[in-house]
């Protein structure tokens, strides 16, 4: 017996909101028998409603990928630190370049992450960002010597709150505020 469209939302609201990862239209479908399974269309519009009914609180109902997850609005994040004795964890800047790379020219070896940053990319770097499934192996160049090649994951963008790679801030607009930035630094007065 299909559900009401009332249940359908009941129940994809209780499934995002109880799943560790974001949940896709397909996995909500995937709940029913396949003689009962709501359209997609159903499921999306009862994901919009969730998000309509989120406007006003302090959740919202966020896209992530093909999936979707609750997740507080960012603007509490001051008062939710305060619940946590535990301090961000902060990644060196060596770090935040590699991924970067990575991110916007993906996908990329080693060595031509080391060719943008003119330096070495330490293996624990790379560790780390494995590690933290920011990154995964995607093959390998065909070359001699056939290095591995390094793109982005999933994982990176639930971490970093994007719904797809597209979301990233375009390449030029970073360049155009580095080289304002050392502008700045270069023009203000010493401190000697």
């Amino acid at each position: 017996m299909p559900v009401s469209y009332q249940e359908l939302k009941n129940i994809t609201e209780a499934a995002i909101l109880t799943a560790e990862v974001p949940v896709s239209v397909a996995q909500i479908r995937s709940l029913f028998p396949i003689d009962e399974a709501p359209e997609r269309a159903q499921i999306n519009r009862a994901i919009q409603e969730i998000q309509q009914d989120c406007e006003t609180r302090g959740i919202e109902l966020k896209k992530i990928g093909d999936g979707y997850r609750f997740q507080s609005r960012p603007k509490y994040a001051a008062w939710l630190l305060k619940l946590s004795e535990l301090r961000p964890r902060r990644y060196s800047r060596a770090l935040m370049e590699t991924l970067s790379i990575i991110a916007f020219r993906q996908p990329v070896t080693r060595g031509d992450i080391e060719n943008i940053r003119g330096v070495s990319v330490s293996t624990e770097i790379m560790r780390t960002l494995l590690s933290n499934e920011w990154i995964e192996q995607a093959g390998h160049k065909q070359v001699p010597g056939r290095p591995a090649l390094f793109r982005t994951t999933r994982g990176f963008l639930e971490y970093f709150n994007l719904e797809s790679l597209d979301d990233l801030p375009a390449l030029d607009l970073l360049e155009r505020q580095a080289s304002d930035a050392a502008e700045v630094s270069e023009s203000a007065p010493s401190q000697e």
